[in-house]
């Protein structure tokens, strides 16, 4: 095919000529212009087609070269946009979380996606979602964190695992404990009930005597130091521990069944010395821990730990609590209370053929304050995976961690090490001063954070691992009559009618 060349046409207009036949003119040579400039690109283009460099296009990329075919005159460029990831996730309205599958407890509805959620800490760990099945479950009073423990505990029953409660500070799990067919153990209040915190607990088979003595031996040492450390507010020097290690193997040697008025008996006065320290120096070294300890073996918790144990602990039960709401005193004395009934009963947890078992901590705020037990408390934590327990920590507010000692003391760092062993955080509403703290401890996002102060009622914020849900915590009428903590506070000696709403009910209104 002949090569087609532009051709440029110059006109030249004699003086005088009228101003419109001119420009009539230019447009004139503009239209050949453009004419023999369309000719050559076709040209071009049937070539490149006849030897195959490119497929022929029914319809070219910029329009068809026609009149009013509305080809652009110039390529459409948009200028390129920057924006987070948050802003950005509002290109995409329809799309929500899958969730964490149909394994588990069914726990409610999940608010992004309107699918059902439900959640197990085992099967989530196997699957490695979770580095731990511990959890943490913070909120306000009264937005139903209450009712949701109890869901989980007791709809986990039915997967085969069973609920320990180490100390009820108010007694709301006696009730459910019962329900559920296991044992509501009572302490105080004139209950002829014992617990000797110092039993060695039920030994596991495959366990070689020497080495069964050891654990008992240190388990033994350890809530007995948490317990003094607790009563004198302070840590122990090391003439202390001394004295206290003495007395311990002094009162096993003599009967392999120790209780702690023997401990104190033998603070005050030991059978002999311990290396270069003599008998005289073991009494003076030991005189302050042996008042600390004599407080649970004396006066308003006088027969609550002085003697061996009269209740037994039946793992085999789905639930066992054991229930404190008769006992009276500052937090302090309260927190080690719970710490010598924990004791009792997580002498039984260890056994590592127990299954899988969850372990609720509620009202926790007062364990946390003494930084002795919240060592011991990590250490549990420390061991979940090995016995397959899953614990359950409650608190009103994430900032009950603060409380814990100094800024820059090591028991901050064991409380804030305790919330990072949790792999599973649930924040019901926070009150607004508490919102910017939570989104710090927890390292939320700004769509997260922002959830916080808008959370109903039964309503919370889960952080499963690294991922995020807003769980509308679903209840039957039997859960929430079984699960009211309101009951006082509903009393209505008036006679006006209360709606159902406004009774507990820990669905989302």
């Amino acid at each position: 095919m002949p090569e087609v060349r532009a051709h440029t046409s110059t006109f030249y207009s004699p003086a005088g000529e009228d101003r419109a036949v001119r420009k009539a003119k230019r447009e004139a040579a503009r239209s050949l212009e453009r004419s023999a400039r369309r000719r050559q690109a076709d040209a071009l283009d049937d070539r490149r087609t006849l030897r195959g460099e490119r497929e022929p296009q029914l319809l070219p990329a910029s329009g068809e070269r026609r009149e009013q075919a509305l080809r652009a005159l110039r390529p459409l460029r948009l200028p390129s946009h920057r924006a987070t990831s948050d802003v950005l996730s509002g290109a995409y309205p329809f799309l929500a979380e899958a969730g964490l599958g149909e394994q588990g407890v069914f726990v409610g509805q999940d608010a992004w996606s309107g699918g059902g959620f439900c959640f197990d800490p085992w099967v989530l760990y196997h699957r490695g979602v979770l580095t731990n099945p511990n959890c943490v479950l913070a909120g306000a009073v009264g937005k139903g964190k209450s009712c949701l423990a109890k869901s989980l505990a007791t709809r986990s029953i039915a997967f085969g695992r069973r609920v320990y409660v180490p100390g009820d500070p108010k007694g709301e799990w006696s009730v459910v404990a019962r329900a559920v067919g296991g044992a509501a153990i009572q302490l105080g209040g004139g209950s002829s009930n014992r617990l000797n915190p110092l039993d060695p607990g039920p030994r596991n088979p495959s366990t070689p005597a020497d080495q069964w003595k050891t654990v008992v031996a240190t388990r033994r040492r350890t809530l007995l130091g948490s317990l003094a450390q607790s009563a004198l507010g302070r840590t122990l020097t090391a003439v202390e521990h001394t004295a206290l290690d003495v007395a311990l193997d002094d009162v096993v040697r003599c009967d392999a069944q120790p209780t702690l008025p023997r401990i104190v008996k033998a603070l005050f006065e030991p059978a002999a010395g311990e290396g270069a320290a003599s008998r005289a120096e073991l009494i003076r070294d030991g005189r302050e821990v042996a008042h600390a300890v004599r407080r649970l073996v004396s006066g308003d918790l006088a027969g609550l730990f002085d003697g061996p144990s009269t209740v037994s602990f039946d793992p085999s039960l789905p639930m066992v609590t054991l229930d404190l709401s008769q006992i009276q005193g500052s937090d302090q004395l309260t927190a080690m209370v719970m710490t010598c009934a924990s004791a009792w009963m997580e002498a039984s947890l260890a056994n590592a053929d127990g299954g899988q078992r969850w372990v609720i901590y509620d009202e926790a705020w007062r364990l946390i304050r003494q930084p002795a037990l919240l060592a011991r408390m990590q250490s549990e934590w420390k061991l979940s995976r090995g016995f397959g327990i899953a614990n359950l920590l409650i608190v009103h507010r994430l900032s009950d961690l603060d409380a814990v000692g100094d800024a820059e003391s090591g028991a901050r760092a064991l409380a804030q090490g305790l919330l990072a062993d949790c792999s599973t955080k649930i924040i019901y509403q926070q009150e607004a001063s508490e919102t910017p703290h939570a989104a710090r401890q927890l390292g939320l996002s700004v769509t997260e954070t922002g959830q916080l102060p808008d959370l109903q009622r039964g309503e919370g914020l889960w952080r499963v691992g690294q991922r995020a849900f807003v769980v509308r915590h679903l209840a039957t009428d039997g859960e929430l009559d079984l699960f009211d903590t309101n009951a006082r506070m509903n009393s209505n000696p008036e006679g006006f009618p209360i709606a159902r709403a406004d009774i507990g009910d820990a669905r989302p209104h």
